[in-house]
């Protein structure tokens, strides 16, 4: 499925992602949360409430093949990322709320996604597909080492960690694109196996979450950039997270047919959340 080569980047990918997350955090930033935790409260049960129910839902309305199923479960069941505080930048949306939910969310996936992937792909495995969870919680385990990492770099200088935050976001979609074209180049008789009902799945699961975490948001009554964060940061999943533990705890055997519905999702979300985005940005425009 993938080579040394896109294995390699996504190791190095995953590295400068969770370091970049790291970066961004600081003390004030942890009381801040404290003093004003219902963004991020709304955030968390955005990213790890109805994100893998949705997933869950498409993969069992669709009837997608267990392996794809689990892969788009898995992706439901992923913090979110840096690329999400990107996109959010770039929507003039909250940027603090929007890092504050990718650092919770980081840290409390550790212990959420093994239980929510118990209770939402547990079903959906076959005898000869089973989950490892004790690596799954390894890989989430170790994920966190870069984090610290990050931290370490703005508590000894934040003009370093503000370069770190920003090679983060800019070299994770860079990278990402470059793996997923590189894997689609490599494996493109693959694409024929892949249903239709794959591709919309891959589809709807980013923008389902966009959409009810605005939702979601605005019932809450919170101001328009923080919808605007919230959104964002529910349909943008952690794709690099889900590539390496499926790298890291499945069979060799299974890894392309569990991988290719969370690199569908990757390429898909890319796509959708740049058109959300630029909705955004526009709408933003005129009201000034």
């Amino acid at each position: 499925m993938l080579g040394p080569l896109e294995k390699a980047l996504l190791a190095a990918l995953l590295l400068v992602l969770m370091t970049g997350i790291g970066a961004t955090l600081s003390i004030s930033h942890f009381k801040q949360i404290l003093r004003s935790p219902r963004g991020v409260l709304i955030g968390l049960a955005s990213q790890f409430g109805w994100m893998p129910l949705v997933a869950y839902g498409l993969a069992r309305g669709l009837d997608l093949p267990p392996p794809m199923a689990i892969g788009l479960v898995l992706i439901g069941c992923t913090p979110g990322g840096t690329t999400s505080n990107m996109f959010t930048y770039y929507a003039r949306a909250d940027v603090a709320l929007s890092v504050a939910m990718t650092v919770v969310s980081t840290a409390v996936a550790t212990v959420a996604m093994p239980l929510l992937l118990i209770v939402y792909a547990e079903p959906l495995t076959s005898a000869s597909l089973r989950l490892p969870l004790g690596n799954i919680v390894t890989t989430l385990v170790l994920v966190l080492v870069p984090v610290a990492i990050g931290i370490g770099i703005r508590a000894n200088s934040e003009a370093t960690a503000a370069k770190a935050e920003r090679l983060g976001s800019a070299s994770g979609v860079v990278v990402l694109v470059l793996l997923i074209g590189s894997s689609l180049w490599r494996n493109h008789a693959d694409l024929a196996l892949i249903p239709p009902a794959g591709y919309l799945a891959a589809t709807a699961l980013g923008v389902s979450g966009m959409l009810l975490g605005y939702a979601v948001a605005r019932a809450a009554r919170m101001g328009r950039s923080q919808r605007r964060a919230v959104a964002l940061e529910t349909g943008i999943q952690n794709s690099p997270l889900a590539f390496a533990i499926i790298l890291a705890a499945s069979p060799e055997a299974e890894q392309a047919k569990v991988l290719w519905l969370p690199m569908s999702y990757a390429l898909c979300v890319l796509i959708s959340a740049s058109v959300v985005t630029l909705v955004f940005r526009r709408t933003s425009l005129k009201s000034t």
